[in-house]
């Protein structure tokens, strides 16, 4: 049996664009992506805390050190600039792996740096 678990999170993220007039997705800038094991391409689910949106999209890697999170295409229209979203992603483990399998967590300070990182190891 395999089970569904939180691999990655981004927390507390401030949205600096949105740019509906692009294919689709959520870039995130580079390092921020690095630092949890996020992977282009993965399938992410986005969460906004200041409108309640939820969406699933897929991740794009933005320029490097520029604290970038831009909703694209349809995705732009579940919010706006300055909106603090939550970006997740999942794995598939044995519930044996579960056990002692811990996610990796940025949360971010509000210029989208890194103000806490866990389960790196």
């Amino acid at each position: 049996m395999q089970m569904q678990i939180l691999k990655s999170k981004i927390h507390r993220a401030t949205l600096t664009e949105c740019e509906l007039e692009y294919v689709g997705s959520l870039s995130i800038d580079g390092d921020l992506m690095d630092a949890v094991g996020m992977l282009p391409h993965e399938k992410i689910l986005v969460v906004n805390q200041t409108n309640g949106e939820r969406l699933e999209t897929y991740a794009i890697e933005a320029e490097r050190g520029t604290g970038r999170f831009c909703l694209n295409g349809a995705a732009a229209r579940r919010g706006e600039p300055g909106d603090m979203v939550t970006i997740m992603s999942f794995a598939l483990i044995s519930p044996e792996e579960a056990e002692t399998f811990a996610p990796a967590v940025a949360v971010l300070n509000s210029d989208n740096t890194i103000n806490t990182l866990k389960g790196t190891d």
